[in-house]
Order: structure tokens, then C-alpha cells, then sequence
């Protein structure tokens, strides 16, 4: 849920900015008119504020809203435990594919942390790490460099000695 949450904040940042743009452009325009002395920086400022949010604003409050969507689908999984494209569809009323669309997309954003989907259902995923941990040490005897595996004791591989790490 944090990484939705987090992507969402920003969205919802981004959009309000775009926001402020367009409206703060329209009186930088006119003041930066008025005063053609020293003003023109203003005036151009003005102008690139009115189109980038003109044309930006609609498509960042469109994103955040898809984004939106895309947390209840993480919450439905994540908190309220459907672990099926049927159940999320049912519970969301939400034909299945836009449903499987709307999975696929919080998997490859990372929103899903934690599961794995196999076909229409999710699964918590109950993988192992390929390898084990290794960590390295400085021997305080000889200055010899080395690794140890987590949960071993570290010793020297080189002089013998032992190292509290």
C-alpha cells in the first residue's frame, strides 16, 4: 500500500501545481503587458505557465484518477483479502478484463508487493532467496578482507582469528 500511496501524493502534488499554473498564468500575461519595460520575462513566464497548464492539467488529474483506481484494486487485495480477478470484480463492479488490466498494471508499478499472480488468482509469495547472505569483514588481526555467511561466526580465513564482526 505505501508505494501506492506514495506515487499517489506525488500525482496529487503534480496536479495541484498544474493547477496553480494555469490559474496564476492569466495575471502574470496581463501584468507582464502592462509594463513592457522589464515585465516581458513575466509575460513569457505567464504564457509558458497558461499552456503547460492548459494542456497539462486535464491529463495529470486524469493520471491521479487512475491511480486512484488502481488503490482500490492494491486495498482489495492487500487489505481485504480477494485473491481472484472474480472476487476483485465483483467487489469493485468492474468487468473482469479492466480488472485484469488494472492487476497487471499495479504488478509491473510495484504496488502489489509481497504477491504473485498466476493466472487469475494471487498468491503471497513464499519465495526464498536464490543464495544466502554474505557479509563482509575486516580481519583486526592481520587487515586481511573476507566474507562470512549470516548467522556464522566470522573468522579469519587467513590468519584464523575470530572477529566480532
Amino acid at each position: 500500500m505505501k508505494a501506492i500511496e506514495k506515487a499517489l501524493k506525488k500525482q496529487l502534488i503534480l496536479a495541484i501545481v498544474f493547477s496553480f499554473m494555469l490559474v496564476a498564468g492569466v495575471p502574470m500575461i496581463v501584468f507582464g503587458a502592462i509594463n513592457m519595460g522589464g515585465l516581458t520575462i513575466l509575460m513569457v513566464a505567464g504564457i509558458v505557465f497558461v499552456v503547460l497548464g492548459f494542456y497539462g492539467t486535464p491529463l495529470v488529474w486524469i493520471s491521479y484518477g487512475n491511480k486512484v483506481s488502481l488503490k482500490r484494486v492494491v486495498y482489495a487485495v492487500d487489505r481485504e483479502h480477494l485473491l481472484t480477478v472474480q472476487e476483485i470484480s465483483a467487489q469493485l463492479s468492474k468487468p473482469e478484463k479492466a480488472v485484469r488490466g488494472m492487476l497487471d498494471q499495479c504488478f509491473q508499478k510495484g504496488y502489489l508487493v509481497g504477491y504473485v499472480r498466476k493466472g487469475d488468482e494471487i498468491f503471497l509469495n513464499e519465495a526464498r532467496a536464490p543464495e544466502e547472505t554474505l557479509h563482509a569483514a575486516v580481519c583486526p588481526s592481520c587487515g586481511a578482507k573476507y566474507t562470512y555467511k549470516a548467522g556464522e561466526q566470522p573468522v579469519c580465513p587467513y590468519c584464523g582469528s575470530m572477529s566480532g564482526k
